[in-house]
């Protein structure tokens, strides 16, 4: 049995082995890491990801990463590959093979007839050579100095590390696609992320029912009245069509104070802000926040929300997002 001292080391240790290897990797990214990357963003096909048992764990989450960032994907299990699964694979695909030796025999089992296909290889394993690295198109340098395992046998930094040039991977393919917030939201419609990001600013406000309003001819003592009843701080003037004519913050009123002794009893046309910025209610959640937090000369928390006719639809607060 372990002390509690020894239990920390031991975990200290395995997380710093791991880090460090993962730091080493910095110095194998070369003209082949751009390569691949070139080359998976010039295929028709698909990007089919293979591995062996752990390493087979570590290819099931590349592909899924590269999934849900855009790149059509699926996991290829070797040993099914050998009994028929092999047909799945076309001369627009693409495989990816991990393996830390790279003599794993299912993987090298499959290598003369992803051949025959004209199937490009990118491999990431560990000895560069290896049949796997030197049969591959591109070979990505994924060699440890140790595993973290005492022994030195069970997967450890060399999953660690797979892992790690896999994300860099399919993060840099993603990127070069100008992969947005938005289409990851398109791809993940059944979380919160993506509930949240391809909500419309229209749904927030009936959500929330932000329908915050003053006429122009109300004073500002209405106006407070209204802000605390919402309790967003702000509110919007409209004439009485419900077009939008402009905006009142707390902020504003409390900068006027000095100006205005009498400001409580002062139309709120006088004081209010006739150029607000808005946002129309078919755009996203997204475009709100990039709003408010690109606004000039400093942030804003409040945003109209407008029709096409500049009707006033309602307002969003940035806690409203957030909640």
């Amino acid at each position: 049995m372990l002390s509690k001292n020894e239990i920390i080391q031991t975990a200290v240790q395995v997380l710093q082995e791991e880090a460090t290897a993962i730091e080493s990797l910095v110095t194998t990214i070369n003209d082949n890491f751009i390569k691949a990357v070139e080359l998976i963003l010039t295929i028709k096909g698909r990007v089919i990801v293979t591995g062996m048992g752990k390493p087979g764990y570590i290819a099931h989450k590349l592909s899924a990463t590269l999934m849900s960032t855009g790149t059509p994907s699926f996991y290829l299990h070797p040993a099914e590959a050998i009994h028929g699964d092999l047909g799945s694979i076309t001369k627009d695909d693409i495989i990816i093979a991990i393996s830390n030796s790279g003599e794993t025999t299912e993987i090298i089992n499959i290598l003369s007839t992803i051949k025959k296909i004209g199937v490009p290889i990118i491999s990431i394993c560990g000895n560069a050579s290896s049949t796997l690295a030197r049969f591959a198109t591109y070979h990505l340098d994924a060699h440890i100095k140790h595993e973290a395992c005492p022994l030195n046998l069970a997967p450890t930094t060399s999953t660690t590390v797979q892992l790690a040039l896999g994300d860099a991977l399919a993060v840099t393919i993603m990127k070069a696609k100008g992969f947005t917030d938005k289409d990851f939201a398109f791809y993940h419609p059944g979380g919160n992320l993506g509930q949240v990001r391809l909500m419309t600013v229209k749904q927030l406000v009936e959500k929330h029912q932000r329908q915050i309003s003053i006429t122009s001819e109300k004073t500002i003592s209405d106006a407070i009245f209204v802000m605390t009843e919402s309790g967003i701080g702000a509110v919007a003037i409209v004439d009485k069509n419900h077009q939008l004519l402009g905006i009142i913050t707390d902020g504003d009123i409390r900068r006027q104070l000095k100006s205005y002794p009498d400001l409580l009893n002062k139309q709120v046309s006088q004081i209010m802000i006739t150029t607000p910025t808005t946002i129309n209610e078919s755009q996203y959640v997204t475009d709100a926040i990039e709003l408010m937090e690109r606004h000039q000369p400093r942030p804003i928390t409040v945003l109209p929300v407008v029709d096409m006719q500049k009707q006033l639809i309602g307002m969003i607060h940035i806690t409203d997002i957030y909640r």
